[in-house]
């Protein structure tokens, strides 16, 4: 089986984990019971040990397209023959279909819509990424694998037979018929009941309508709705429900670069994501969700480091060790080693995650619920910590492996942590030292318009000695730093848009984070444009735009281009290649939340008669 492109896959869930199938009917990546567990599907990152679990037709000559059912994350893979046309119903049940059952369940419907298809299905499961041996055993109603420690049942009238540690079957379908399976995990060693057409049926009703009704509260209803709707839709898909976590990305280890060492493990959840989860949600009217999120982060709060200072990153249920791992054995997506479990970044110190905490802390009293005085407490300890550190260097917003550094960036969010934790001790009346926080925030200001500007290049430059341009200060007048039309600012736009050959960040109105050649990050190879970037830009353009109308055309063009970037579903990688193609983890929630700030913005700007 060859490698798909990472655009080529579609994504289903339950908020405890999630699936990705490709446009050929190939479950290629799941981990069960959780996003952060072990795969049991992972052919994206090894097409040969990795394991998958395929429903396609025999024919070869087959075109293969793929979508949403409207307005939810339940997906359908359809499939056009000379002979027949079919389709592939692909969904975990959420809401009331979920509490039927005390499993994590994929159910995948086959039906023949016109003329006879004739069908071969592949379940090849590679528990704990291909590591762990299991068994096969065929019963009257599927087929159960065993392995040390995790179990999975599949559930199906349809005959199976088992081939090298696979279930496999052939099977007709002809016009109005349908078939069903059930993939489970679970311990009771059964592969538990068929289900029906008609349970089947009643399933996906059930989720269908979960979807609506949840899509259904957004109050967004202005240009792109659409997309933005299903930015939200995914986003909601990479929240983990127990917690109301958000995972940066459901997969872990797609290159940055095919072939490169930049691959990392993206299922966990970033402090840095707080901010822009908080805004994007309560922009669009998902209060509930943005309430989860922050009462999730205010408990990793509470229990600071001995030093008072936070991780970077945590697991989806507030887990702090995170050991990164190599899988040596996987040959990674097109040879793209090596594989990595874990994320050693979390014991980095990154100075910007206090910023976008506070940040996130401001925007829910604002415009959720206010927040309360022990949660108060925990801020202000944390303000305090930024006043006694904010000086010292680290390795910034990307997470650098080539030492640490002053990043204008991480004293930029600093300088947010003490703006935002000024604004709600005057506004909520909070006790606190404002004498000091004044103080510090003023001086941080003062350091980064001295250090942090280039007097040559007439730009903010990436850290302090640097003459090089990074994307990440594009949130300079994003977080009210700057105004959007200071001279400064203006330049540092200027000259970031620039191509990457006359020294700007810009390619075919995408963005790179950086420029690699001129940043030691401490790995090789190249990178794509990263996708949270260009929306950054989007938005900085946009801002700007409200003064400079020309600008602000600019900017509608410049996002109505990174829409065309999405791939067939809407859905976003990390990094866009040199040739359209995606890069990284996927689906990414970063870009997803930073294209829902960016059309909010940019709408917002346009207004009516834009």
């Amino acid at each position: 089986m060859a490698y798909k492109p990472i655009e080529d896959y579609g994504m289903i869930g339950d908020m405890h984990s999630v699936a990705l199938v490709g446009t050929d009917g190939s479950i290629d990546w799941l981990c069960l019971p959780r996003f952060d567990s072990p795969s049991v599907f992972c052919a994206i990152l090894d097409d040969e040990k990795g394991g998958h679990f395929r429903i396609a037709p025999v024919e070869r000559d087959v075109t293969c397209k793929q979508f949403y059912w409207p307005e939810t994350n339940v997906l359908v893979t359809r499939f056009l023959a000379p002979e027949g046309a079919a389709e592939l119903t692909d969904f975990m049940p959420v809401g009331a279909a979920a509490t039927r059952h005390n499993h994590r369940q994929v159910l995948r419907r086959v039906s023949a819509v016109r003329g006879t298809t004739h069908f071969r299905l592949e379940c090849r499961p590679a528990f704990n990424y291909a590591r762990d041996p299991h068994e096969v055993t065929l019963t009257a109603t599927g087929a159960l694998f065993t392995s040390g420690q995790l179990h999975l049942a599949l559930a199906t009238s349809v005959p199976l037979r088992e081939s090298a540690g696979a279930a496999m079957a052939e099977f007709t379908l002809h016009e109005g018929e349908s078939a069903m399976f059930a993939l489970r995990d679970g311990d009771d060693k059964t592969c538990g009941v068929c289900l029906s057409p008609e349970e089947g049926e009643a399933l996906f009703q059930d989720t269908v309508e979960y979807w609506r009704r949840w899509i259904g509260q957004c109050r967004y209803t202005g240009r792109w709705r659409e997309m933005v709707h299903r930015s939200a839709l995914a986003l909601k898909l990479l929240t983990y429900e127990p917690t109301g976590a958000i995972v940066a990305a459901p997969t872990c280890s797609l290159p940055e670069g095919v072939g490169g060492e930049r691959n990392w493990d993206y299922r966990y959840t970033w402090i840095r994501d707080s901010a822009f989860t908080v805004y994007a949600f309560l922009r669009l009217g998902f209060t509930q969700e943005a309430e989860r999120f922050m009462h999730f982060i205010s408990t990793l709060c509470t229990a600071p480091k001995p030093d008072g200072s936070l991780q970077i990153m945590y697991g989806i249920d507030g887990r702090t060790e995170l050991t990164e791992e190599t899988l040596d054995h996987l040959d990674g997506y097109r040879g793209s080693k090596p594989v990595r479990v874990g994320n050693g970044a979390y014991s980095q110190l990154q100075l910007d995650i206090y910023g976008e905490l506070l940040d996130s802390a401001y925007l829910f009293n604002k415009h959720g619920s206010p927040i309360s005085y022990d949660m108060w407490l925990s801020l202000r300890a944390l303000v305090d910590w930024v006043c006694d550190n904010w000086h010292r260097t680290d390795e910034g917003v990307w997470e650098v492996r080539g030492g640490q550094q002053h990043f204008v960036y991480s004293k930029l969010m600093c300088w947010v942590a003490l703006d935002r934790g000024i604004r709600l001790a005057q506004r909520r009346s909070f006790p606190a030292d404002l004498t000091r926080w004044h103080g510090v925030r003023d001086a941080i200001h003062d350091e980064i318009m001295t250090k942090g500007w280039s007097a040559e290049r007439r730009v903010f430059v990436q850290h302090y000695g640097s003459n090089s341009l990074d994307a990440a200060n594009l949130m300079m007048p994003l977080t009210f730093f700057i105004s959007p039309t200071d001279p400064r600012m203006l330049a540092t736009l200027d000259a970031t848009l620039l191509s990457p050959e006359r020294g700007g960040l810009v390619a075919n109105s995408l963005v790179y984070r950086y420029n690699v050649l001129e940043t030691n990050d401490g790995l090789r190879g190249e990178e794509g444009t990263f996708n949270i970037c260009t929306f950054w830009l989007v938005e900085a353009l946009t801002r700007a735009g409200k003064f400079q109308r020309g600008r602000l055309e600019e900017a509608r063009q410049m996002f109505e281009r990174m829409l065309g970037f999405g791939n067939h579903v809407g859905l976003y990688a990390e990094e866009t290649g040199p040739r359209g193609e995606a890069l990284g983890n996927f689906p990414q929630a970063f870009t997803h939340l930073a294209l829902i700030s960016a059309a909010f913005n940019l709408d917002r700007a346009l207004g009516s008669g834009g």
